[in-house]
């Protein structure tokens, strides 16, 4: 009963949906040719090319960030299961752009159908997987329940639900209690995420396995950063925002503005969440008297700027591995989501970060038990926090390598999640 009503009422939700998802398609980077893939056309071409993954895990995740931890896990499975084919989808631009450029071999790259139930049922004709993985909360109803419906089994893996959305959940648990309880298996990342899916849907099949953001590991190989091409040939120091939202690239750029005073060689790099905000955040430089790059442009044309607007994807990881102290955004500016610490930590970066992260509550308590991380109760504290890290390169060195050690220590939610989805691919014939 309840995906009728969710499917009687799709086509107006899909009206309002439609124009945002047009200014994102124009408006953000990243790979567009196969687009048509999300109204579930695919071309010829692309079907005889998906008809070699036939019986392949299909692993879906949303955005970059998502996609980033798939291809961890995804890396960490061939390794057991060289065998395995896998199909890996994404719903953005960025998110396929990053997969295509860093799948392992023996996997397609997709974009995963809009919740229509032609477009759901289209798909899973031409990829006719045998498990469909999906991240964290992507928890579709019609592509859940039509997998479910061939008799092909549904999990979803590290899974989260925050005090907020277990409220939005609960008011509607008529319609996602149901739901959940279509998964085969819920893999989630702590007790609270387990309790709350449980009070929405108490006879959902909810495990504890850990963060699989704690089993990445930063490459190898990272190449250069490339930050003499806007600043000039020379040691600097590299103070970096990281996944910024609106407010928070102008309260970093004010207190950078105070900071240079006393610290010369300081730069700033800021590498907003949404890039499509370039322009908006280019400006607000400009007001301030800033010098700065946009990193789409390529460079400072021989001069010398102050400030990198890093409006690119796919680049955090090279960006933040050139950076002295890295600034976590969704944390200050009235923002208190968060984003995730793991991969600055990974790096042996010190981090400072606002004092609450709800979505990344477990992540800040480990950091914050081993004094990894520095954190501020209110913009106010910004400039102090920073400048004591700033002119103290001990205590950056030492805090960056408490974070990586507290990370570390806390790997292993990848070999618990593969076992387990090994074990219900072998119950279901899956081979």
């Amino acid at each position: 009963m309840f995906r009728f009503f969710y499917n009687l009422f799709m086509p107006i939700g899909f009206l309002f949906y439609v124009p945002g998802l047009y200014l994102k398609y124009r408006n953000r980077p990243g790979w567009k040719d196969t687009f048509s893939e999300r109204f579930g056309c695919f071309s010829a071409e692309r079907i005889r090319e998906l008809e070699a993954f036939h019986g392949a895990v299909w692993i879906h995740a949303v955005s970059v960030g998502e996609a980033v931890v798939a291809l961890s896990l995804l890396r960490s499975w061939r390794a057991a299961h060289p065998e395995r084919k896998f199909i890996l989808s994404t719903t953005t631009t960025t998110g396929q752009e990053l997969v295509r450029n860093q799948a392992p071999e023996n996997t397609a790259v997709i974009f995963c159908p809009i919740d229509f139930l032609w477009m759901v049922r289209k798909t899973l004709k031409i990829l006719q997987p045998s498990m469909l993985v999906i991240f964290e909360t992507e928890i579709w109803p019609n592509l859940v329940a039509e997998t479910r419906r061939r008799g092909i089994p549904v999990t979803l893996v590290n899974g989260r639900m925050s005090d907020h959305s277990v409220r939005g959940y609960r008011k509607i648990r008529f319609f996602f209690g149901p739901l959940l309880r279509m998964f085969n298996l819920i893999s989630v990342q702590t007790d609270a995420d387990a309790e709350r899916f449980r009070s929405v849907s108490p006879g959902a099949n909810v495990v504890v396995a850990g963060n699989l953001k704690f089993d990445q590991k930063a490459p190898a190989d990272l190449p250069d950063a490339g930050y003499e091409a806007c600043f000039g040939p020379g040691k600097h120091l590299i103070l970096l925002a990281a996944s910024t939202h609106p407010g928070e690239e102008e309260l970093v750029a004010e207190t950078f503005l105070r900071l240079r005073k006393e610290i010369p060689d300081l730069k700033l790099v800021l590498v907003p969440r949404h890039v499509e905000r370039a322009d908006d955040i280019a400006a607000m430089l400009k007001k301030l008297g800033l010098s700065f790059v946009r990193r789409s442009a390529g460079g400072a044309g021989g001069e010398t700027v102050d400030v990198l607007l890093a409006d690119t994807t796919g680049e955090m990881l090279k960006l933040m591995n050139g950076a002295d102290l890295v600034i976590m955004g969704k944390s200050l500016a009235g923002h208190d989501e968060g984003h995730n610490l793991i991969e600055p930590a990974l790096l042996g970066k010190p981090i400072v970060t606002g004092h609450v992260l709800r979505n990344f509550r477990f992540i800040l308590k480990v950091l914050l038990q081993e004094n990894a991380v520095a954190t501020v109760t209110g913009d106010g504290e910004l400039y102090g926090q920073l400048h004591r890290l700033l002119t103290d390169e001990t205590l950056r060195r030492e805090l960056g390598e408490r974070a990586g050690k507290a990370i570390r220590r806390h790997a292993g939610a990848a070999d618990r999640t593969i076992e387990a989805l090994e074990k219900l691919l072998a119950e279901h014939g899956g081979k």
